[in-house]
């Protein structure tokens, strides 16, 4: 990998460690190992932001994501995500996501958190995977229930990195700023029944209940699921360097598997699932079954 990936890299986990704390440019050039002017502009090229705007975008999200648990104070948030006092933190929240702190918390709505996608990953899109190596898959049946699934779709994309340049990634931000049924934002390959003409495969959403009420962001739509059954396949924790090697070796296993064996057939009506790549859990795909009948 490049050297100057990962020096930018060191700047990112640099500020993830200190991100409460007062940074300056020459903290980044020494996590970096470059001088201050070089390592600001591998900054911008890598990651198309200066370090003082990734580092508010990054303080404001941490501010929102405490003011939607519901029992914190606007100070409280503004001091957490590390600005030095509260007018400054409301000023700059108004003019990253259009109302004050104190509105967002009374109502929250769909706002496009910062997601800092580290520099590493933009150059491990690989095209020829070793998967021969036997891995350890966790298996098991999950019932999800009928639901609403609030999506983002694109036009021809088939999967993640066609549909981030359709789309962009930042739809995952707002995403993760919605009530999720399951805890957290999924991503879909649709049935021919639930895609529109003209509309990709390959979705992102956020699963809700089925009497949401809340606010549909601009360019999203809604589609309904009904209750099923979902055989959940998990892979072994890995390098976060390492997750397309990851995601590869579970659709290899679940491509391989015949559910049949444990009296199941694949439900190809229902979207197949996928959830984010998490080093620490593996990396985590789900596809609907029905029961044999007998």
């Amino acid at each position: 990998m490049k050297e100057q990936i990962l020096a930018v890299q060191r700047m990112q986990d640099y500020i993830e460690r200190n991100r409460t704390e007062e940074i300056s440019l020459s903290d980044l050039a020494r996590a970096s190992l470059f001088s201050p002017w070089h390592s600001y502009r591998l900054f911008r090229d890598f990651l198309g932001l200066s370090p003082a705007e990734y580092i508010r975008k990054y303080r404001l999200t941490q501010g929102a994501k405490r003011l939607l648990e519901g029992n914190a104070k606007v100070i409280d948030a503004a001091y957490d995500a590390g600005f030095t006092n509260v007018d400054t933190f409301t000023r700059a929240f108004y003019r990253e996501f259009g109302l004050s702190p104190s509105d967002y918390k009374k109502h929250p709505v769909p706002i496009p958190f910062f997601v800092p996608y580290g520099a590493k990953f933009r150059e491990l899109r690989k095209e020829s995977i070793d998967v021969s190596k036997v891995q350890p898959i966790f298996i098991q049946t999950i019932r999800k229930p009928e639901r609403l699934c609030v999506i983002r779709r694109a036009v021809h994309a088939e999967d993640y990195f066609p549909y981030c340049q359709e789309v962009s990634c930042e739809v995952w931000g707002i995403l993760l700023s919605m009530p999720s049924l399951c805890g957290e934002p999924v991503s879909m390959w649709l049935p021919e029944k639930y895609k529109k003409p003209g509309t990709s495969t390959y979705v992102q959403g956020v699963e809700v209940a089925t009497d949401y009420a809340g606010a549909i962001p601009e360019g999203f739509d809604v589609i309904r699921l009904p209750e099923a059954e979902y055989l959940m396949f998990q892979g072994p924790p890995f390098q976060e360097e390492d997750y397309c090697e990851a995601i590869r070796t579970v659709q290899v296993a679940m491509d391989g598997y015949d559910p049949s064996i444990i009296g199941y057939r694949w439900d190809d009506e229902n979207p197949r699932i996928q959830l984010e790549p998490r080093g620490r859990r593996g990396y985590i795909e789900l596809r609907a079954v029905r029961r044999i009948s007998a």
